[in-house]
């Protein structure tokens, strides 16, 4: 198979990996295991190839693999505008890479965990 188990159900799996990918968009890197940040890196790459696309089967596409969490809240006075994970990937993540053509994503290793010893790294966009 062309993906890790990650010793899960595909059901928990898939789960992990909407919420770090969701949580890399809305923060922009996340301290994970080595193997999770290298799946983690396939689908956040696959989400950001869906924003750069931008048109309403992207935008469909993207909507139903990311979670609806709040990535920013804006005050303007008394306007008060609330980002969530989705918008923040078409308005501002996307258009930071319409030049490049893949590779938004860096892998930095940590050192490894204390409990575990479970090799830790740095997932974050490229600048």
């Amino acid at each position: 198979m062309s993906y890790r188990k990650l010793g899960r159900t595909s059901a928990h799996r898939k789960s992990m990996l909407r919420n770090l990918t969701t949580d890399l968009i809305v923060n922009g890197k996340i301290v994970t295991t080595e193997t999770r940040a290298k799946e983690v890196r396939k689908t956040a790459e696959k989400m950001i190839s869906l924003g750069k696309k931008g048109d309403l089967v992207a935008r469909r596409r993207a909507a139903a693999f990311l979670m609806d969490v709040v990535a920013d809240v804006k005050e303007d006075g008394d306007d008060i505008t609330i980002q969530s994970a989705l918008q923040k990937l078409f308005a501002e993540v996307a258009p930071r890479y319409a030049e490049r053509n893949g590779g938004y994503t860096r892998i930095l290793k940590m050192n490894e965990r204390r409990g575990d010893a479970a090799k830790l790294v740095v997932l974050e966009l490229v600048d």
